[in-house]
């Protein structure tokens, strides 16, 4: 079984858990999450963020590597639930990480930031 299957049968435990999929917020910690909406859920994202970072900068000094990879399991976990909430998932971000292979970083964030820009002034435009 690859790593793409096991996000794809954790992703479906995610969904599963859905409230309007049965799932109970009384049973379930991804349903209480989803119960209680996108706060709860993008709360947890960036104290996850946050933990990932200063478990990376422990480890520049020494500290155990495996709680690196505990603290970014947590975060890929609640981005999982983000991604179930707003009817995405793991497949999609692989799929958009394997188009951005082979270009540069460089050029493609120099490519968003001309999009935003360009998204920008179209909508300025109809409000003016």
């Amino acid at each position: 079984m690859s790593n793409t299957d096991d996000l794809a049968r954790l992703a479906a435990v995610i969904e599963s858990r859905k409230p309007a999929n049965g799932g109970d917020p009384e049973k379930s910690y991804v349903a209480r999450l989803l119960h209680r909406g996108p706060d709860a859920f993008l709360k947890k994202i960036g104290e996850e963020a946050t933990e990932a970072v200063m478990a990376a900068k422990d480890c520049d000094h020494g500290g155990d590597s495996q709680k690196l990879v505990n603290e970014i399991a947590d975060l890929w976990f609640h981005s999982m639930i983000a991604l179930a909430h707003y009817g995405k998932t793991p497949a999609d971000v692989v799929t958009e990480l394997v188009r951005r292979e082979g270009l540069s970083g460089l050029e493609e964030k120099a490519m968003r930031k001309v999009l935003v820009r360009e998204y920008e002034s179209r909508s300025s435009e109809g409000h003016s």
